[in-house]
Protein backbone atom coordinates (compact mmCIF):
# COMPACT_ATOMS: atom_id res chain seq x y z
CA UNK A 1 0.00 0.00 0.00
CA UNK A 2 1.55 3.62 -1.16
CA UNK A 3 0.36 6.53 0.25
CA UNK A 4 -0.14 9.48 -3.05
CA UNK A 5 0.58 12.04 -0.62
CA UNK A 6 4.14 11.79 0.11
CA UNK A 7 6.95 15.34 -0.04
CA UNK A 8 8.74 12.88 -2.27
CA UNK A 9 6.47 12.62 -5.33
CA UNK A 10 6.22 16.53 -6.09
CA UNK A 11 9.95 16.29 -6.64
CA UNK A 12 12.28 14.23 -8.86
CA UNK A 13 15.84 13.86 -8.19
CA UNK A 14 16.97 16.48 -10.18
CA UNK A 15 14.25 18.99 -8.33
CA UNK A 16 15.32 18.23 -4.87
CA UNK A 17 19.56 18.45 -6.08
CA UNK A 18 19.05 21.31 -7.18
CA UNK A 19 17.16 22.69 -3.66
CA UNK A 20 20.12 21.88 -1.90
CA UNK A 21 22.39 22.71 -4.16
CA UNK A 22 21.26 26.18 -3.27
CA UNK A 23 20.23 25.66 -0.08
CA UNK A 24 19.82 23.71 3.03
CA UNK A 25 16.80 25.23 4.12
CA UNK A 26 13.71 23.15 4.04
CA UNK A 27 11.80 24.15 0.91
CA UNK A 28 8.13 25.39 0.69
CA UNK A 29 5.36 23.87 -1.60
CA UNK A 30 3.69 26.12 -3.47
CA UNK A 31 1.22 25.09 -6.78
CA UNK A 32 4.05 25.23 -8.94
CA UNK A 33 5.78 22.78 -7.11
CA UNK A 34 8.97 23.30 -3.92
CA UNK A 35 10.56 26.38 -4.15
CA UNK A 36 13.92 27.43 -2.66
CA UNK A 37 13.29 29.87 -0.02
CA UNK A 38 16.30 29.21 1.71
CA UNK A 39 19.62 32.00 1.64
CA UNK A 40 22.39 29.31 1.49
CA UNK A 41 24.79 27.92 1.28
CA UNK A 42 24.01 24.63 -0.29
CA UNK A 43 25.62 21.35 -1.34
CA UNK A 44 26.58 19.40 -4.33
CA UNK A 45 25.82 15.90 -2.05
CA UNK A 46 22.78 15.88 -2.76
CA UNK A 47 23.78 14.73 -6.48
CA UNK A 48 25.09 11.45 -5.53
CA UNK A 49 22.20 10.20 -3.48
CA UNK A 50 18.97 8.48 -5.02
CA UNK A 51 16.03 10.17 -3.62
CA UNK A 52 13.66 7.15 -4.29
CA UNK A 53 11.47 9.85 -5.76
CA UNK A 54 8.24 8.05 -7.39
CA UNK A 55 7.27 9.28 -10.64
CA UNK A 56 4.16 6.91 -11.06
CA UNK A 57 2.58 5.84 -7.98
CA UNK A 58 0.03 2.64 -9.71
CA UNK A 59 3.28 1.79 -11.49
CA UNK A 60 5.38 1.56 -8.16
CA UNK A 61 2.77 -0.39 -6.68
CA UNK A 62 2.18 -3.04 -9.02
CA UNK A 63 6.28 -3.28 -8.99
CA UNK A 64 5.45 -4.08 -5.46
CA UNK A 65 3.28 -6.57 -5.79
CA UNK A 66 5.11 -8.35 -8.55
CA UNK A 67 7.94 -8.39 -6.15
CA UNK A 68 6.22 -9.93 -3.11
CA UNK A 69 4.25 -12.46 -5.26
CA UNK A 70 7.14 -13.91 -6.89
CA UNK A 71 9.23 -13.97 -3.74
CA UNK A 72 9.76 -17.37 -2.91
CA UNK A 73 8.54 -17.81 0.37
CA UNK A 74 5.29 -16.61 -0.94
CA UNK A 75 2.88 -19.77 -1.82
CA UNK A 76 1.17 -19.47 -5.80
CA UNK A 77 -2.20 -19.89 -4.12
CA UNK A 78 -2.21 -16.60 -2.07
CA UNK A 79 -3.31 -13.75 -3.85
CA UNK A 80 -1.75 -10.52 -3.17
CA UNK A 81 -3.44 -6.87 -3.90
CA UNK A 82 -2.18 -3.62 -4.16
CA UNK A 83 -4.17 -0.44 -2.61
CA UNK A 84 -3.03 3.57 -2.47
CA UNK A 85 -4.58 5.19 0.47
CA UNK A 86 -5.71 8.78 -0.29
CA UNK A 87 -4.54 10.47 2.92
CA UNK A 88 -7.21 13.29 2.13
CA UNK A 89 -10.03 11.39 2.54
CA UNK A 90 -8.80 8.20 4.06
CA UNK A 91 -9.75 5.51 1.80
CA UNK A 92 -8.01 2.74 0.18
CA UNK A 93 -7.82 2.85 -3.96
CA UNK A 94 -7.78 -0.58 -5.41
CA UNK A 95 -4.85 -0.56 -8.31
CA UNK A 96 -6.54 -3.25 -10.60
CA UNK A 97 -3.07 -3.89 -12.59
CA UNK A 98 -1.85 -4.70 -9.30
CA UNK A 99 -4.97 -6.99 -8.59
CA UNK A 100 -4.37 -8.85 -11.41
CA UNK A 101 -0.56 -9.02 -10.93
CA UNK A 102 -1.31 -10.53 -8.01
CA UNK A 103 -3.73 -12.98 -8.80
CA UNK A 104 -3.57 -16.66 -6.99
CA UNK A 105 -2.68 -19.02 -9.46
Amino acid sequence: MHRPVEPREFFTDEVIRGLLANSLETAELRAEGFVDVGTGPGSAEAAYLDWLTISDQAQAVVDDVARIKAHPLVPARIPVYGYVYDVRTGRLIEVPAATTAGAAS
